[in-house]
């Protein structure tokens, strides 16, 4: 396999890799659609408005087709993870057992009251009570994506826990899952999952405008998504601020990675695109002066580590600079169009639903997903050669099977089966019910009035 088939640890890379890009699509659908669900039918109830409540009717559905194949990606992550790590949960097994026994408590929760949520619409005298049954969903839901990120939280910033010739001894869980790095990860993975979900939704409203719908419907779903995804995005940007300021304390040779940072210096400038040249000259790029200064350290004249300090062997690859770029390039993006269509809206005169706005939306839904696969290369990559940071190198975690190449073929062809078959179930699950054949079924009528709310 291009000369890779004798080495298990790049093999164990590349497919643990493969999987968590292909679960980390249906984890952030699976965090973040469930809290616009809740607000779609909060909507509907405080408005009583029934295309807010058809809302979440149709993304409930749309979701538990995520939810199934992400219990699949879920299930192959904890499968390869003892089979393709065995080293490294015998030495980390203890203090991050914890965590993930609790993301799949979290994960019952959520699928015992979502199996009751969509089968108990219409059933209550009360809208608000069957609105009462998507908030344990929600909050499983996150508890999910708290639990898993406490955990490579620890791989991070190991603690709670004593070395004791190379053994992981005294492990303290509850130490290890609330260390330093767990309150900026945990935030920020949260955060984003909801910010992509919005802007999927969203993609998926606009792309049914540019093709000509003027239903109410789909102005709704715009205007909700594209509000709450401004609140999101806004959120993002403050922990992206905080993150940057936990890396500059904890990880500097992750920061100076990401910025190709190589004196240590005040007054440094952040850099944006570019070329690294052999000698480590970058050229080409955009530089903003002082914002690195200020990102690390909240002032002009904060010192930022340089990537000289450090032993080379212990240094990320610093491509990641192009993974930071393209993290932050896009959610500048998303900040941009969501919060323009949000105040577009709010004024009683200008059209948010024109052309060039709908098409820059539609853009965001796949660009935030993008932006979902870029950060987590980055956090994963950015902290090489290290598998947990400081203690154990990648290559002292992995296997030393000989079979890991076939695994990695499997998995290409279960992950494209199972990614061919949810795009296509989701594609004929709406299109042969349709907005409009299901509004009339329902009785719900277009307003004779189009209005931009």
């Amino acid at each position: 396999m291009f000369g890779i088939e004798n080495d298990p640890v790049l093999l164990s890379r590349l497919l643990t890799a493969l999987t968590l890009g292909f679960h980390v699509i249906f984890a952030t659908i699976g965090v973040g659609v469930p809290l616009m669900i809740a607000i779609a039918e909060w909507m509907g109830i405080k408005r009583n408005d029934p295309h807010y409540t058809l809302m979440a009717r149709r993304w409930a559905r749309g979701f538990v087709v995520t939810v199934a194949v992400g219990v699949v990606t879920g299930t192959a992550i904890g499968l390869q993870l003892s089979l393709l790590w065995p080293n490294f949960m015998q030495a980390a097994g203890h203090t991050i057992g914890l965590p993930l026994f609790m993301e799949i408590f979290a994960f019952f929760f959520e699928a015992i009251f979502l199996g009751i949520y969509l089968y108990t619409w219409d059933r209550f005298k009360s809208k608000m009570r069957h609105f009462l049954l998507i908030i344990p969903v929600v909050i499983g839901a996150s508890a999910s994506a708290f639990f898993i990120t406490t955990a490579n939280a620890f791989m991070n910033f190991p603690q709670g826990f004593d070395m004791a010739n190379g053994v992981i001894a005294n492990v303290s869980p509850l130490e290890a899952m609330f260390n330093p790095a767990t309150p900026t990860k945990v935030s920020h993975v949260i955060i984003t999952c909801y910010l992509t979900a919005a802007f999927i939704l969203g993609t998926i409203a606009a792309i049914h405008l540019l093709k000509g719908s003027k239903h109410e419907y789909h102005k709704k779903a715009l205007k909700l998504t594209m509000v709450s995804g401004a609140v999101f995005a806004i959120a993002t940007a403050v922990i992206g601020d905080l993150s940057g300021k936990y890396l500059h304390e904890y990880q500097p040779e992750k920061l100076a990675a990401a910025e190709w940072h190589f004196e240590t210096e005040t007054h440094a400038p952040l850099i944006l695109g570019g070329v690294l040249t052999e000698d480590n000259e970058v050229k080409y790029a955009l530089e903003i002066p002082y914002a690195l200064s200020i990102l690390a350290g909240g002032l002009p004249d904060s010192e930022v580590v340089g990537l000289n300090e450090f032993p080379e062997d212990e240094l990320p690859p610093l491509w990641v600079h192009y993974a930071f770029d393209m993290m932050v390039f896009i959610g500048m993006y998303l900040a941009f169009v969501s919060t323009l269509f949000a105040v577009m809206s709010w004024k009683k005169n200008w059209n948010p639903y024109n052309k060039p706005l709908l098409i820059m939306v539609a853009a965001g839904g796949p660009l935030s997903m993008v932006a979902i696969e870029a950060g987590w290369i980055f956090a994963e990559v950015g902290r090489q050669p290290w598998l947990i940071n400081g203690i154990m190198r990648v290559e002292e975690g992995a296997t030393t099977s000989d079979h890991v190449g076939l695994m990695l073929a499997l998995f290409i062809v279960l992950y494209t089966i199972l990614g061919v078959t949810c795009a296509v179930v989701l594609r004929r699950m709406f299109k042969q019910n349709p907005v409009e054949h299901e509004l009339e079924k329902r009785g719900i009528e277009q307003p004779k009035r189009v209005s931009n709310e």
